[in-house]
Formats: structure tokens, C-alpha cells, sequence
């Protein structure tokens, strides 16, 4: 026998794989060597053929392989469309329902792509309308005393004020005219040409640090919102429009006032100068953003009927720390000037101030005596001064060196080294208190910065000490339960006061600070059986 007659036991699996089950009955079943050889070279033939027919078809398509690309297909590639995959990630399953065919009719196989598509977002999509656009920053003109301003009105050191020299610049016609036409042009070159121009022009001029502002743009919208009919109750028609005239006025002048570590804004109210206008009440206090609380400390005392403090709305400018939002205050010429040491119209120690407690000055319109010593201040005055101070833990008033509670080292106490001085505490001077020239019986509250950062167990009780009358018109306030509601109602006019603070979330943190050391007062006139008196004389 030759090779031939005997198969491996591959070859016969690799023939039953290729060929029918009637050539393989054929195989297996005993036949001579010439028909079982003619049959497998039939088998064979057939199936070359069956091969070779199925290339023809396939090789004309691919002729030249990848040398030669027509723009015709590349074009026909370019506008076909990427069907099946949707946009969110998910790929839709191919049609199998209709076969693509050839030129000739031919069926073509069909040519499958597997595409894995992996999400590179891990943050939801910000719906439209959801999110806050950006602002274009806007450009103005720089201030005359360019960089000089912000660091010394605004770090809050006096030193920078005395250095500095005045200075004063005017806007002109002609320049700036062509300036605008430049601008135009080359838009941003602008804020570098109105600055070259505003120094060329600046001259000196005594009296302080003072700007002319011509080129501001004017809100499309009141900053103090009120949608009802009404504004509320505690507010006065005075008091919305000193306010709407803080937040929306256009900003005529600027001067800087050292002693008060702030700046001095004169609104436009027609032709009139400085001193004109803020005796007409045309003129603001702008402080530092850290200074904020001081218009959460105006709203809360209308709310409590003490109607002590300024109008104090949040303003942002291009001119003050690059638009961040920043208390102003209203500017009152009628209070009485006051020294340098102490900002008070009346220097008092701790010592004569619990003295004035106990005399009851003024109180029942009884005359006090000589021998007492009293001031012209009422005595319902400090009443009213302490249970303001103790909600917005105002220390700087009567607890100058922080000797009731425990400061921080970014209290100023503890800055000028005011802690170590409280062995002899009756020597030392009260500060801001401030009377109005018409009416010296009565308190004006000044610079109300509050803290909400103290915890309850670190409060400042030294500022309720000597006080045992309280003014019913507070503390029926306090034990509604109608703070809260007042207070986002109140605060709510200011839009820029509520931006700043985070809106309503934001400014409930505030109020919870405000309710429990409301709680805490209201504990402690209990526990020591303190009054609460009608002081509305």
C-alpha cells in the first residue's frame, strides 16, 4: 500500500468538514481507487469554483487597494450620514431588514463597526436657564490717583492717608471724544487710552484725594426691589429713598476720609459742590467688603423699632475693588463731629457710663441733678445701644479691648494689643458714641459691624452689664417669632446684598445666628428680671 491509502485522521476531518453528507457516504463506503479519486477532485473542483466566483465580485470593487482614492468618493464619504449612534451614548442595534447591494445587484456583506463610546462628563449638564452667565467686564476710566486708592481705602491702614498728597482730575471734551472714537476702533485698546489720558490731565488741588466720574453706565433696574404695592412698614418713604439713592445714583465726586478708613462718594444732584452736596444728603460712605454687615445691621434695627442707625445699602463699581460688592452708607452732616481718639461727640469711660446707668438720666422727663454728672444722652439711649450691640456682638462700643469674651487674632483688640489692658477696665473710653446736633438726647449708630462668626458659649455679656430695662417695642419682635420672616423680607429689597451673601440660602445662615442669640437675650432678661419698657418718648 502507498502513502495515499493511508489517511491521517486530520484529513478525514478536514474532508467531512468541507464536503456534503452524500460525498461522504460516498467516501466512506467501500469503491475502487479511481472513482473515490474522481470524486474528490470533483468535490474540489466545485468548490474552487464556488471561491473563485465569490472573489470576482469582491476584487473590482478594491481595485488598486489604497493607492488610489478619488475625490468623487472622498466626497461621497464626507456626505454620507453617521447613522446609528445617538447622542446619548447608546448605540442603536444595525438593520438587518434591508441588505445593502452592489452596482451589479450583487449581494455585498455587510460591514460591521464596533464603536465604544465613553463619557467624558462627570458632572450633570447645565441646563439652560439654570446658570448664571458671565459679565463682561466692563471698561472705565481709572481714577486719577490710580493705584494709590484702592490699597490704602480699602486694607484699612491710616498711614497711606496722611502720605499721600491730593490730587484731582477732570474728563475732557475734545481728548475724550477722540478717544471714544478710538475706541471703536480698537476696542481693546480703550482702557489703556482713557487711563494715559485722565493722568496727562490730573492737576493737584488741596483738600484730599478727589475724582470727577463723567462715563458710568446707568442701571437698566433699581437695585432695591420692591414688586408690591407697599414697601415695608418699618422702612420709611425716607429711608427707601435714601437707599435708592445710594445703590442707583450716578457717583459725581470721590474723597477719601482717613480717619474713618472709607471713602467719601458724592452723588449727582445737579449743580452744587461738595460741601452743598452732602449737607443736602447727596453723599455716602463707601467701605470695605469686609464691612458688609453693616447693612444687615441697618435692616435688623428698623425691624426692631430702634431706628438708630444709617441707611446702609451693597453697591458695586468698577471703581472699588474690581466691582466687588461693598457697604454704603448714607452720610449725615447733622451729626456732631466727633475727635480722633475715641470717634465719639461724648468721651465717656467705663467707669462714668456705669454711673449713668444707675442715675437713670432724663428718664421720666425728670431733670437730673448737677452732682450726677449726666450727659444729655437719655438713659433709654443705652438700652436700646446695648441690645443691639449684644445681637450683632458689636464690641467696639463698650468692650473696646475685649475683656467680656475671648477675641480672635483678627479682632482688632487683639491687633493693637488691647487684651492685656483689662485689669483697670472703668479708664477705659467708650467709642462711637455719636449724637446728632438738633437732638443730643438721642444715639446715632455708627460703624454697626457685626460678628456672626462667635459661638454662643463665647458671647460678650459685658455689653448687657448695668442694663435693667429693655424697650418692648425689641423685644415684642424677638418673641413673635416673626424675625426670620421680616428679616428675608427686609433683606430682599437689597439685590446686590443679596447676590453677595449667596441669596436666600446665604442669608437664612445669618438669621439662624440672629434667632439663637435672640433665644439667649430673651433668657437672660428672664433670669435676671430685667424690664421691658415702652422707650418710644
Amino acid at each position: 500500500m502507498t502513502t495515499f491509502d493511508q489517511p491521517s485522521k486530520i484529513k478525514n476531518l478536514f474532508i467531512c468538514c468541507l464536503c456534503p453528507p452524500r460525498v461522504l457516504r460516498l467516501w466512506t463506503c467501500r469503491r475502487p481507487r479511481t472513482k473515490r479519486n474522481l470524486l474528490v477532485g470533483t468535490a474540489c473542483v466545485i468548490y474552487l469554483g464556488f471561491l473563485v466566483s465569490q472573489v470576482g465580485h469582491v476584487l473590482p470593487q478594491h481595485k488598486g487597494g489604497h493607492q488610489k482614492i478619488s475625490s468623487r468618493s472622498l466626497q461621497d464619504a464626507a456626505q454620507t450620514p453617521f447613522l446609528g449612534i445617538p447622542l446619548d451614548g447608546t448605540l442603536s442595534p444595525p438593520n438587518f431588514q434591508e441588505p445593502q447591494h452592489g452596482s451589479n445587484g450583487t449581494l455585498l456583506p455587510p460591514n460591521v463597526v464596533y464603536i465604544t463610546l465613553r463619557s467624558k462628563r462627570s458632572k450633570p449638564a447645565n441646563i439652560r436657564g439654570t446658570v448664571k452667565p458671565k459679565r463682561r467686564k466692563k471698561h472705565t476710566n481709572p481714577l486719577s490717583y490710580g493705584q494709590h486708592f484702592p490699597k490704602a481705602a480699602f486694607i484699612g491702614q491710616e498711614e497711606a492717608f496722611a502720605q499721600q498728597p491730593g490730587r484731582a482730575t477732570h474728563a475732557a471734551g475734545a481728548m475724550g471724544a477722540a478717544i471714544a472714537l478710538e475706541a471703536r476702533k480698537h476696542q481693546l485698546d480703550e482702557h489703556r487710552h482713557k487711563g494715559m489720558a485722565t493722568r496727562e490731565r490730573g492737576h493737584r488741588r488741596p483738600g484730599g484725594i478727589s475724582g470727577a466720574i463723567k462715563a458710568q453706565p446707568q442701571p437698566e433696574e433699581s437695585n432695591i426691589r420692591i414688586y408690591s404695592e407697599s414697601s415695608p412698614s418699618w422702612l420709611s418713604k425716607e429711608d427707601i429713598l435714601n437707599m435708592r439713592m445710594l445703590a442707583d445714583s450716578r457717583i459725581e465726586n470721590i474723597q477719601e476720609v482717613p480717619s474713618h478708613k472709607a471713602v467719601l462718594v458724592v452723588f449727582a444732584k445737579g449743580p452744587s459742590t461738595t460741601g452743598t452736596a452732602c449737607k443736602q444728603g447727596h453723599c455716602g460712605i463707601i467701605k470695605r467688603p469686609l464691612d458688609m454687615s453693616e447693612v444687615f445691621a441697618f435692616h435688623l434695627d428698623r425691624i426692631l423699632g430702634l431706628n438708630r442707625s444709617l441707611p446702609s445699602v451693597s453697591r458695586r463699581s468698577e471703581f472699588f475693588q474690581d466691582g466687588q460688592a461693598c457697604p454704603v452708607i448714607l452720610w449725615d452732616s447733622s451729626l456732631s463731629p466727633t475727635d480722633n481718639s475715641t470717634h465719639s461727640s461724648v468721651r465717656l469711660t467705663w467707669g462714668r457710663y456705669q454711673q449713668l446707668l444707675k442715675q437713670k438720666c432724663w428718664q421720666n422727663g425728670k431733670v437730673p441733678k448737677a452732682e450726677w454728672g449726666c450727659t444729655e444722652i437719655h438713659h433709654y439711649e443705652w438700652s436700646k445701644m446695648a441690645l443691639f450691640d449684644f445681637l450683632l456682638q458689636i464690641y467696639n462700643r463698650l468692650d473696646r479691648n475685649c475683656c467680656g469674651f475671648k477675641p480672635l487674632k483678627e479682632d482688632s483688640c487683639m491687633q493693637q494689643g488691647l487684651k492685656l489692658k483689662c485689669n483697670d477696665q472703668d479708664a477705659v473710653d467708650l467709642t462711637h458714641i455719636v449724637q446728632r446736633r438738633h437732638d443730643r438726647r438721642h444715639l446715632a449708630f455708627i460703624d454697626n459691624k457685626g460678628f456672626f462668626d462667635r459661638n454662643e458659649d463665647n458671647l460678650d455679656f459685658k455689653i448687657l452689664q448695668g442694663i435693667n430695662e429693655f424697650p418692648e417695642s425689641a423685644v415684642s419682635v424677638l418673641r413673635s417669632q416673626h424675625l426670620r420672616e421680616k428679616l428675608l423680607q427686609s433683606l430682599f429689597l437689597d439685590k446686590i446684598y443679596w447676590e453677595s451673601q449667596g441669596g436666600r440660602k446665604g442669608i437664612e445662615k445669618l438669621i439662624d445666628v440672629i434667632e439663637r442669640r435672640s433665644k439667649i437675650l430673651l433668657t437672660y432678661i428672664n433670669a435676671h428680671g430685667a424690664k421691658v419698657l415702652p422707650m418710644n418718648e
